[in-house]
C-alpha cells in the first residue's frame, strides 16, 4: 500500500470510477486533472527534459487521498 501512489496505472484508476457508477464525463474530467503532471529536472541549475509519466500520482495532490480510496476499492472488488 506505501507504493500504490507511485504504482497505479490511470486507466485501472478510471474504470473503477466507471465501474463505481461515476459518469463517463466525470471520469475524463478527473483523468485530465490527474494526466495533466508533467516532470522536468535541472541540470546545472537550468530546467531539462519534459517527461509525461503515465501512471502514478504525487503524494501532494489535493486528490491522491480519494483517489486512493477507489483504489482500495477495485483492489478489494479484485480480490473478491
Amino acid at each position: 500500500m506505501s507504493k500504490a501512489y507511485d504504482q497505479v496505472e490511470w486507466p485501472f484508476s478510471k474504470k473503477v470510477m466507471l465501474r463505481m457508477g461515476f459518469d463517463e464525463g466525470w471520469g475524463e474530467l478527473i483523468m485530465r486533472c490527474i494526466r495533466s503532471a508533467y516532470f522536468s529536472f535541472l541540470v546545472n541549475g537550468v530546467p531539462q527534459g519534459h517527461i509525461v509519466p503515465c501512471r502514478g500520482i504525487q503524494q501532494g495532490d489535493p486528490l491522491s487521498p480519494y483517489l486512493f480510496l477507489f483504489w482500495t476499492e477495485g483492489l478489494t472488488g479484485l480480490l473478491r
